[in-house]
């Protein structure tokens, strides 16, 4: 699934995310969600979000459970 849409995304699940620095080699990041940064309800190249560590990029793919 894409992280395009924000009801999608929530604090604690699994995504891959593009690093501001990786957005020219496409290079994903795996983590988990402490904050949602993007207001608006969707966001043509993925909402924004900080991970647990800290890292912040757009979601580019939710992991799916199981």
């Amino acid at each position: 699934m894409n992280g395009q849409n924000r009801k999608d995304i929530y604090p604690g699940l699994e995504v891959e995310i593009i690093l501001k620095k990786d957005q020219r080699t496409g290079k994903r990041t795996r983590g988990f969600v402490k904050d949602l940064l993007t207001s608006s309800s969707f966001h043509s190249r993925g909402i924004k979000v900080r991970l647990e560590d800290g890292q912040i990029g757009r979601v580019a793919e939710i992991i799916e459970e199981g």
